[in-house]
């Protein structure tokens, strides 16, 4: 947050968004396309139930828990998604030939910010290292990357401007866990079966 917010200060939307979109190659535009994925809920939903086949998190409070840590902060992204409804890149500078595009990629105008990929990627990334136990809490950096590879991904595709990767990343991590803490601290008077341990 801190290295986001410094960014933002010493830098306008224009350079941190062409520091991203303009340095592109053939291989990064295959990795992009699919890494932004991991935000979405194609991704998301398979994951979350793949979980609950693992030995300790197949009960109802981790299936409460999985939805609505990442639910929550779903619906807080596209409340401000709509409320504020603000160009995003290519309409902002009027599709301009510097802007690096490719025919499969989604040509987005509005609603760019907060941006939901970033917001989703790190609700759901934040939530399965909140879950892990304490012997695999290492693989929580891991996710923390793979969070970080969303939002870049966003700009890189010309979908975002830093500032709505920068919130959305900040809404998927703060809901998510408050709404994880707080079922888990009340999971012994509400559910039989608690959190894996």
């Amino acid at each position: 947050m801190v290295a986001g917010g410094a960014l933002m200060v010493k830098y306008n939307s224009y350079e941190l968004f062409a520091a991203v979109n303009t340095r592109y190659n053939d291989t990064a535009n295959v990795i992009m396309y699919y890494t932004t994925w991991i935000g979405q809920a194609e991704v998301i939903i398979p994951v979350l139930a793949l979980v609950m086949l693992i030995r300790g998190y197949g009960n109802l409070w981790y299936f409460v828990a999985a939805s609505v840590s990442n639910l929550v902060p779903l619906l807080i992204e596209q409340l401000l998604k709509t409320y504020f409804n603000t160009q995003r890149p290519l309409k902002y500078f009027y599709h301009p030939s510097w802007i690096h595009v490719m025919p499969d990629w989604a040509h987005l105008y509005d609603r760019s910010f907060p941006s939901g990929h970033s917001e989703g990627a790190f609700s759901f990334m934040c939530f399965l290292g909140l879950i892990l136990s304490q012997r695999y809490k290492k693989w929580g950096f891991l996710f923390f990357l793979l969070g970080l590879s969303v939002c870049y991904s966003r700009m890189y595709l010309a979908a975002h401007f830093f500032k709505d990767v920068y919130v959305g990343s900040i809404i998927g991590v703060v809901v998510s866990t408050i709404i994880f803490s707080i079922l888990n601290h009340y999971k012994g008077r509400f559910f039989k079966e608690g959190a894996a341990q």
